[in-house]
């Protein structure tokens, strides 16, 4: 196993902002069905929230290949902590 390059990370990171926008944007079950017109029900869409919760705690989690060392340097995460404070909310 190698270690990330920059590229890889930014791209991870870039994907964590998805998430992000996925949880700010469908943050009630209104608002989402509004905005998609989807038929999901209520439990359907905590799913999703709860995936894409998990998804950026994954994120922040990963390590180098020494499997202690945070792949992070100077990323903000902000946002990402928000957001997992918001998804955790609408299904815990």
């Amino acid at each position: 196993m190698e270690e990330k390059t920059a590229d890889e990370i930014a791209a991870i990171f870039s994907a964590a902002g998805d998430s992000v926008t996925v949880i700010n944007t469908d943050a009630s079950y209104s608002a989402y069905t509004t905005r998609t017109s989807s038929s999901d029900t209520e439990a359907e869409w905590k799913a999703m929230i709860q995936r894409n919760t998990e998804h950026l705690e994954i994120i922040k989690a990963y390590k180098k290949v020494d499997g202690t060392t945070s792949i992070w340097t100077s990323e903000s995460f902000t946002a990402i902590d928000a957001a997992i404070t918001t998804g955790k909310a609408i299904y815990e």
